[in-house]
C-alpha cells in the first residue's frame, strides 16, 4: 500500500515517517509540504541517509492518483481545506488534527475560533478511537484521528461510563502534557527558559480538547455529559499523563474494578491495565503505542482514582493514526507499531 504525508515538517509528520518507513505492508510513496520543496532530511538531519525523500507541492489529483492513503499531519483549517480537495477521489485519508472530530459544526466555530468543513464531509468522518469505534473504522474511508488528550481520558473512562458504574456528573480530568504537544512552531511558552523547572496550566476551560471529550462520552452515556477538564504542561518533551476524578454510582472495590478494565480490553493489544496497587508512568510508554490504566477506588471518600498515560505522539497522533490505517486495510492491527518503550 502506497502512503503519502502532509505535513511532515512538525512532529507528529516525523514520527508518522519514522512508523512508516519500517511498516511491513505501507510504504511512503511520496511527502508534501506547503513550504520549500526539499528533502526531509534538511528538515530532520536525524533522518539523513535513512530517508532523503524531497518535499513536494500538495497536488491532490496526483497524490490520489497515485497512493492508496494520505495522512494529514497538518494544522487545523489547513487540514479542513485539505479534505475537501480529497473527499470525492479514490483514496483513503487520515486526519491528524481537529478539523473532523466535532459533528456539531457551531461546537467547531465556538472552539476552534475558525469556520468547520461542510456537514457533508463532518457527517462521513469517522472518530478513529481505535479500540472503541473498530466497526466503523474498518469500513471508513475519511477518518479523525482523536485528540492526544481525549484519547488518553476517553481510554480511561471507557469501561466504567459503558457499564454505568460512575455518576456521569462527577468527572474531573486533570491532564498534564510533555511540550511536543504544543508543536513545533516557536512560542514564548515553550521556550526552555519558561518551562524548564517549571509546571504551569494553560487553557483554563477553554480547551479544544473539551468538546471532543464530551461528544464521545456522551454517546456512550446516551444522554449530555460535561466535565471539568484542566491541562498543564510539565518540563518533559513527549508524554501524557491524565488523572481523573468520578464518583462511583456503587460499592465496587478496586479488585472487581481491575477485572473489568481487563476484561474489556484483553483483546486490545495496545492497552495494557496494570495490577493493583501498581500505576503508570510516562517514561513507561515513551516511543510506543500503548495506553497504560491504573486505577483505585476509595472506600472513604467513594470516588475512583484512574490513570492514564501514553506518549502524545504515538498513541496520541501518528501511532494511532497508523494503528486506524491498519484496521481501514483490514491489516493486523499492531502492524508497524510493536516497538518497545524507550526506556529510560
Amino acid at each position: 500500500m502506497k502512503a503519502a504525508i502532509i505535513g511532515t515538517t512538525g512532529y507528529g509528520g516525523g514520527e508518522l515517517i519514522r512508523i512508516l518507513n519500517n511498516h511491513p505492508f505501507f510504504t511512503i510513496h511520496s511527502v508534501h509540504t506547503t513550504r520549500d520543496e526539499k528533502p526531509v532530511s534538511a528538515e530532520y538531519p536525524h533522518l539523513t541517509g535513512i530517508f532523503d525523500k524531497v518535499l513536494t507541492k500538495i497536488d491532490p489529483d496526483k497524490i490520489s492518483a497515485e497512493a492508496d492513503i494520505v495522512f494529514l499531519a497538518t494544522p487545523s483549517r489547513v487540514s479542513g481545506d485539505l479534505v475537501s480537495a480529497f473527499i470525492d477521489k479514490n483514496i483513503k485519508v487520515v486526519d491528524l488534527s481537529g478539523d473532523l472530530r466535532l459533528k456539531d459544526s457551531k461546537a467547531y466555530r465556538n472552539w476552534y475560533k475558525h469556520e468547520p468543513v461542510a456537514d457533508r464531509i463532518l457527517n462521513e468522518a469517522v472518530y478513529g478511537l481505535s479500540e472503541w469505534n473498530r466497526g466503523k473504522i474498518s469500513n471508513g474511508t475519511l477518518l479523525a484521528n482523536p485528540g492526544c488528550y481525549p484519547t488518553s481520558a476517553l481510554l480511561g473512562l471507557a469501561p466504567v461510563l459503558t457499564e454505568k458504574v460512575i455518576d456521569p456528573k462527577s468527572i474531573i480530568i486533570d491532564a498534564k502534557s510533555g511540550v511536543s504537544g504544543a508543536g513545533r512552531s516557536p512560542s514564548i511558552g515553550t521556550l526552555y527558559a519558561e518551562l524548564n523547572e517549571n509546571f504551569k496550566i494553560y487553557k483554563v476551560n477553554e480547551h479544544q480538547h473539551i468538546p471532543e471529550i464530551e461528544q464521545q462520552l456522551s454517546l456512550w452515556n446516551g444522554e449530555g455529559v460535561t466535565v471539568t477538564f484542566s491541562t498543564h504542561l510539565i518540563p518533559v518533551t513527549r508524554g501524557i499523563m491524565t488523572t481523573m476524578y468520578v464518583n462511583l454510582k456503587e460499592d465496587w472495590n478496586t479488585s472487581r474494578l481491575l477485572d473489568l478494565y481487563e476484561e474489556t480490553y484483553q483483546q486490545h493489544p495496545f492497552v495494557r491495565v496494570r495490577k493493583q496497587g501498581i500505576f503508570p508512568a510516562i517514561k513507561e510508554v515513551k516511543g510506543s503505542n500503548y495506553c497504560d490504566i491504573g486505577l483505585h477506588a476509595d472506600s472513604r471518600t467513594g470516588r475512583l482514582t484512574i490513570v492514564s498515560v501514553i506518549d502524545n505522539l504515538m498513541k496520541g497522533a501518528a501511532g494511532q493514526a497508523v494503528q486506524n490505517a491498519n484496521i481501514m486495510f483490514g491489516m493486523e492491527e499492531t502492524a508497524g507499531l510493536e516497538m518497545m518503550p524507550l526506556y529510560p
